[in-house]
């Protein structure tokens, strides 16, 4: 009892503000929910969200609503989903997208093989002076697309070029190069082949010299003979970097334009006509930017399955 009455005259400390049973915490007091510190990360990504939505996110929004109208001259009118069915019935436009994949299968594979064998003897170490040929090769690389565009178009002129003149010196018939449908889709093949093995070749190169040399010492100890090494240490090592370059190669020769376009502007007779091509042709050409943008949508579905398959197939395959 006495214990309690002590108590009772004990003066009582104050509770802080904000806790239970407390007076609540003055709003001066509190801290600002959206302070500087946090705002900053924000700030700093604003200027280049701002540019993405303006020059990214705003074209293809109005290029979708654009292949939704019909466009002849400078009237639009309201088309549906017209372009798209016009799509399927457009022989024109599987004619570019058989061409684009006929180069896919047959030049992407050729490409990536010689980019592996080029890859694999940059690596060795019986090869000499491997920064001067790793340079030679990588050079083609930094080219500009208009520039060897136009340099293997002048080499494989039919009447000027410096190809033509040597089998001429070497006894050998002459081809038409960029006028013959063949020969044109050929020539097309070979540009792409030289401007871009030098490119895969580096990234290959890259994950080579990340496979510990142990794995091919252990290998040669047990016996294993260079191509048993080659397929079960160097081509399992290098799965990731042939993921990644059949993917990007596959992107980049369904996205098929420079070359073409500069070398033989299409033809002859629309052999070397791509979807890029025929699309660029439908916009700027005949001013029908409707069915152009149908074909960009189009092109972009085309990627994305090809893509997707890719990369299952890959992870499957892990």
């Amino acid at each position: 009892m006495s214990g309690t009455v002590i108590d009772s005259l004990r003066p009582k400390r104050p509770k802080r503000p904000g806790a239970p049973g407390g007076p609540a915490e003055p709003k001066a007091a509190r801290g600002p929910r959206w302070n500087g510190a946090k705002a900053a990360p924000y700030l700093f990504v604003l200027p280049a969200l701002a540019l993405f939505a303006a020059f990214r996110l705003y074209p293809i929004g109005w290029s979708f609503l654009l292949s939704l109208y019909h466009t002849e001259g400078m009237a639009q009118s309201w088309a549906g989903l017209g372009n798209y069915q016009r799509l399927v019935h457009d022989p024109l436009f599987w004619k570019a997208l058989g061409n684009t994949l006929e180069i896919l299968v047959i030049q992407v594979p050729v490409m990536l093989v010689l980019a592996l064998g080029l890859g694999v003897a940059l690596n060795s170490a019986l090869l000499r002076w491997k920064p001067l040929f790793r340079l030679g090769f990588f050079l083609p690389v930094v080219t500009g697309l208009v520039t060897y565009g136009l340099m293997m178009g002048a080499l494989l002129n039919p009447d000027s070029g410096a190809v033509n003149w040597l089998l001429h010196t070497l006894g050998l018939p002459e081809v038409h190069w960029l006028t013959d449908p063949f020969w044109a889709k050929v020539s097309v093949m070979l540009a792409l082949t030289w401007h871009y093995t030098g490119y895969n070749a580096v990234i290959y190169l890259a994950r080579l010299q990340g496979i510990p040399d142990e794995q091919y010492e252990a290998a040669a100890v047990d016996g294993a003979s260079a191509w048993r090494r080659f397929w079960h240490i160097t081509l399992p090592g290098l799965r990731p970097a042939l993921v990644l370059t059949t993917v990007l190669s596959t992107i980049g020769t369904l996205q098929l334009f420079d070359e073409p376009f500069i070398m033989t502007g299409g033809g002859p007779d629309n052999a070397t006509t791509t979807i890029g091509v025929y699309l660029y042709q439908t916009g700027f050409r005949y001013f029908d930017f409707g069915y152009a943008s149908a074909i960009g949508y189009a092109m972009v579905l085309i990627i994305s399955v090809f893509g997707l398959v890719q990369i299952k197939l890959a992870k499957e395959e892990d």
